[in-house]
């Protein structure tokens, strides 16, 4: 694969100059910075006329400070006002007003979106349309689910001569940092149903998938009540650790590393007053039984462990095959990776893209140079070899528990391959692993699946039956064990995880029967209601 020059590039793809985001969120006003700028590169490198291959500006974002930091969080604070703020009374017909005025604003920057997120984080066109659209899809059916849920709560219960209306309200102060391998979709879901319940949020993007929120960010001051979304950016610990020092954050929304998500739940002074929804590592696995169709296996395997390059924390990272087959899979594996498209992300059915992170190819030749030395081979011609932010995808056999790929999450195009002669290797793997997000399991006989699924899903939060690991629907569930997750995340989940129930109750007398009708009669109230939301 080889770097394009510029002229190369289509040109609807082109920036015709880089993203200079001068300015951020607090307070429902867009501030001027006038501090130091992080410089963005890349991951697509540019080639010069005389064939040097270099890292390709794209754009700049503020560096801010401690001091901008807390600005954001008073102005968060003093929006939700003790829960007497303006957006956390509303009713919900209210805020759904609001988050409907976003979604149309949002669809406007649709072409700038994907865009960055070709030229940032490397995404292919079409995968980068899908995660634009998925999340306007999650958004509208996140709207749905707490109409539903708002219907569900409209009514009032007579328990034992008490008269009772439940309903959920927000928690608070929300903290939203989001992963950079979906860093639109993924930082969606936790800040969407956080602020439809009527929390206020900070909201601040990760470290790669910086400049893709800036078109947003006019939408985001237009849609919502000044303090309801406030944004920060910089260095994690400079930024991020004074907000939760403070204590002043109720729920901190966290997808990235279960390390960083240690030191952000230490720094609180208050852990008992601080709800965590955190989506974290895994290391998935996939058995494939003697019997399962290798067909099957490999097309569903190959796609586990290579969309978007392996980063993606539903990715297969590592796959268990039955020592009678294993020859007849790994020849099959290795032919359908070689036939993967290489290239640029605006290129035509391209499936293998530079890589954002700095330092990432450097880091996966030493896995497999780790995984050499102790008797592991890469059995795929080509595989392994890296060129500046790209690299070529790599499958490593025979891999054993010595070996740092058997336990690190690679977060990347590289694929271990275990032999297995007895099932319990695979079954103590699961139960060892500091992980417990989802594995899948090939095979066609019934009895030696259902004999694998009891003891795996008291492991694991998904077990996928012959195929890939994978997030979706929205409307299922999304979590794990161990150190994978904290909480759970669907469109119904995450309205649940963002607010806590609430009750209003009064004894079955004349007065107070008198007083809930007249609050009832005369909207007096948002909580106290029997409205419906069609």
């Amino acid at each position: 694969m080889t770097f394009p020059t510029f002229d190369e590039i289509p040109e609807k793809f082109r920036l015709s100059e880089p993203v200079f985001q001068g300015d951020y969120l607090i307070n429902g006003e867009l501030h001027a910075w006038n501090g130091d700028f992080q410089e963005v590169f890349s991951p697509v490198c540019i080639q010069d006329d005389a064939g040097n291959i270099s890292p390709y500006l794209i754009g700049h974002y503020p560096v801010m400070t401690a001091k901008e930091s807390l600005m954001a969080l008073q102005s968060a604070v003093d929006a939700f006002d003790h829960g007497r703020g303006y957006w956390p009374t509303l009713s919900v017909a209210k805020r759904i007003e609001h988050l409907e005025d976003f979604t149309f604003m949002m669809t406007e920057q649709r072409k700038t979106v994907i865009n960055l997120l070709m030229w940032e984080i490397g995404k292919t066109y079409p995968d980068a349309a899908k995660e634009f659209d998925r999340t306007v899809e999650y958004i509208r059916d996140t709207i749905q689910a707490v109409k539903e849920l708002d219907r569900n709560s409209s009514r009032f219960q007579v328990e034992q001569g008490i008269i009772g209306q439940v309903r959920r309200s927000p928690m608070g102060v929300v903290l939203c940092m989001g992963p950079y391998n979906y860093p639109l979709n993924e930082t969606f879901t936790t800040l969407i149903p956080a602020l439809i319940m009527g929390n206020t949020v900070i909201f601040k993007p990760p470290k790669y998938g910086v400049l893709l929120h800036h078109p947003l960010l006019r939408a985001f001051r237009d849609a919502f009540p000044p303090g309801v979304v406030n944004t920060v950016y910089g260095n994690g610990p400079v930024v991020v650790g004074p907000l939760m020092e403070s204590g002043k954050i109720d729920v901190l929304a966290f997808i990235g590393s279960s390390r960083v998500a240690s030191i952000l739940k230490k720094q609180h002074p208050k852990p008992h007053r601080l709800r965590s929804v955190l989506g974290l590592e895994a290391k998935n696995p996939a058995i494939i039984l003697p019997d399962a169709d290798l067909d099957l296996a490999v097309s569903e395997c190959l796609l586990g462990s290579l969309s978007y390059n392996g980063q993606r924390c539903t990715a297969l990272k590592i796959i268990f095959v039955h020592e009678s087959i294993a020859g007849e899979f790994n020849k099959r594996m290795a032919e359908a990776m070689n036939k993967m498209i290489s290239g640029m992300p605006w290129e035509e059915k391209v499936q293998i893209t530079p890589l954002p992170e700095e330092g990432k190819t450097e880091y996966l030749s030493e896995l497999i140079r780790d995984a050499v030395a102790k008797g592991a081979a890469v059995i795929n011609p080509g595989g392994g070899q890296a060129n500046h932010t790209f690299f070529s995808p790599a499958l490593l056999y025979p891999v054993n528990s010595g070996m740092r790929v058997w336990a690190e999450e690679q977060f990347g195009p590289v694929v271990p391959i275990v032999p297995f002669k007895e099932i319990e290797i695979p079954l103590e793997y699961v139960t060892l692993s500091n992980y417990g997000q989802q594995i899948s399991i090939f095979g066609k006989d019934p009895d030696s699946i259902a004999r694998l699924i009891d003891p795996l899903v008291n492991q694991v939060s998904r077990l996928n039956i012959n195929c890939q690991c994978q997030r979706g629907p929205d409307s299922f569930p999304f979590t794990g064990r161990k150190d994978s997750a904290e909480g759970t995340l669907s469109v119904s989940d995450a309205l649940r995880v963002f607010s806590i129930r609430s009750l209003v109750a009064a004894k079955s007398t004349e007065l107070n029967k008198q007083i809930i009708t007249t609050i009832v009669k005369e909207d007096k109230s948002s909580f106290l209601s029997t409205d419906f939301i069609f």
